[in-house]
């Protein structure tokens, strides 16, 4: 339904050449969202552009009020937001933006080039995205392993794109996905730091580099990801239970490992939709996680449930892998929807949820 909206990489030099001189460049903390904006800054760098950059941290949303106000002190002349989700809503409506993004979108901004693989069979990662932009402005050279890198963190295997099929052959597909696993490790921790990634990928000329302890940021990754471990091995210690098919595994955790261990049960139970939920990650909110082991739109899912208080941070992503952060009387009513109490506890009335 969306098809007439979205524009293909190569429109992306006629709209970059509406970005003006100080373009504010803003994308996801993650190996993807990460990928993407480091070759994005490439490109404009290659180009004389003067573009500041600004990660999305944790518990930060792109389309919020707050986030809004904050970006436009900046006063940018032109906007590229890149894996951060495609809504009716554009950040900053007055100056040109461009949109790089993978993933489901909820709406289609009128003010804005949004350039999206959806509709795409595979759909190209929001990385991948970005190279092909970059190589639509000649301006791909040495960014191939930062496409792969990409690829890799969201998505675990190529899914036969040719450019991954070169990358591979180019730096090996075990030094990709060592690179790829600790540029993914800052954004997990108790902080959401993911600066050091970033500065590492712009460093670096490939993924040997980035595993070379050459650069001190190597270094920090390599604590971010050893702080990780010690959540997830934590977490890992907390059972599910169940109401119908819907597995609840709710814990505590400073750090953003809900997605990896709803991915885990995702593999130890079978047709059953995972939710993992972290009530510790963020003050006044419950982060979670939701994957499904048989083939249950998730997105639907969720909208089936969702909460009247809900806000762009429920329920966005993938329809294999959603999920989204709600605060405590709204995580209640989601809850109780699904057959389960305020703590978590199956009711002794739930019935199957389909």
């Amino acid at each position: 339904m969306f098809d007439h909206s979205f524009h293909d990489p190569d429109d992306f030099p006629e709209a970059m050449a509406q970005l003006g001189e100080r373009p504010l460049l803003v994308f996801h903390n993650d190996a993807d969202g990460l990928s993407a904006g480091a070759i994005l800054q490439n490109v404009l760098l290659k180009q004389r552009f003067g573009c500041t950059i600004r990660i999305i941290g944790k518990g930060e949303n792109a389309y919020s009020s707050d986030f809004v106000r904050e970006l436009e002190a900046l006063q940018p002349t032109g906007l590229i937001i890149a894996d951060l989700g495609v809504s009716n809503r554009v950040t900053l409506p007055n100056i040109p933006t461009i949109i790089i993004d993978h993933h489901a979108p909820t709406g289609v901004p009128e003010n804005a080039t949004v350039i999206s693989g959806i509709n795409d069979d595979p759909v190209p990662t929001t990385s991948l995205l970005a190279y092909r932009c970059a190589k639509a402005v000649g301006a791909e050279e040495g960014l191939l392993w930062l496409a792969a890198l990409g690829i890799i963190g969201d998505m675990a295997e190529d899914y036969g794109f040719a450019e991954m099929a070169e990358a591979r052959s180019a730096y090996g597909v075990t030094a990709l996905r060592k690179a790829a696993s600790l540029i993914n490790a800052p954004r997990r921790t108790g902080s959401g730091n993911a600066r050091p990634a970033f500065d590492l990928l712009m460093m670096a000329q490939g993924p040997k580099q980035v595993l070379s302890g050459e650069f001190e940021e190597t270094e920090a990754l390599l604590a971010a990801k050893a702080e990780v471990k010690q959540a997830l091995d934590d977490a890992r210690k907390v059972g599910p239970k169940f109401s119908g098919n819907v597995a609840l595994v709710q814990f505590s955790s400073p750090c953003q490992v809900h997605p990896l261990i709803a991915q885990q049960w995702r593999g130890r139970l079978k047709n059953a939709i995972i939710i993992a939920a972290n009530t510790g990650y963020r003050e006044g909110f419950v982060h979670f996680a939701v994957r499904s082991s048989n083939d249950t739109d998730i997105l639907q899912f969720l909208a089936q449930h969702r909460p009247p208080n809900a806000d762009e941070q429920y329920g966005n992503g993938h329809r294999a892998a959603s999920g989204g952060a709600l605060r405590g009387d709204d995580w209640t009513f989601f809850l109780n929807t699904l057959g389960f109490d305020a703590f978590g506890a199956p009711q002794p009335a739930s019935s199957e949820i389909t």
